[in-house]
């Protein structure tokens, strides 16, 4: 059996127990609550997984911004309100997958200034949903 530390893609690394208030401060606490390798955390399905980096701002009220790494499983059957990455007419887009009161179905964007793309036979495809994002905060 292999572990951790005979499998160099295995990262573990400390995770505290405390939630941290975006709000006021509270107390620390010095308590850790495991470990936490982001390979199990963000990637359910190896094989059907892969990353593409968000571009624009389309989706920025579903809090998916500009350069943010995305993380899509192309396993998973999208349903209604999913983010998925879709193929339009060659190109690579990112929006929130939504059934229309005709029961049709529509890519939505995120942001009222991005108009919405109906999903059709013709040059429209759904490679896999988004399960996660990963935004860089500092960057040094």
């Amino acid at each position: 059996m292999q572990t951790p530390a005979d499998d160099p893609s295995v990262c573990l690394l400390p995770v505290f127990s405390s939630r941290v208030p975006a709000g006021f401060p509270s107390p620390a606490e010095d308590h850790i609550e495991g470990k936490l390798d982001l390979n199990q955390h963000l990637i359910r399905r190896p094989a059907a997984t892969f990353f593409v980096r968000a571009s624009g701002e389309s989706m920025r009220d579903a809090g998916i911004f500009d350069g943010d790494l995305l993380v899509i499983d192309r396993s998973l059957a999208p349903q209604d309100g999913d983010v998925v990455i879709a193929v339009v007419q060659g190109d690579l887009t990112v929006k929130r997958l939504a059934r229309t009161r005709g029961n049709t179905w529509r890519l939505a964007a995120a942001n009222a200034a991005f108009p919405d793309i109906p999903v059709d036979e013709n040059g429209c495809e759904i490679w896999g949903v988004v399960t996660n994002s990963v935004r860089r905060h500092c960057q040094r």
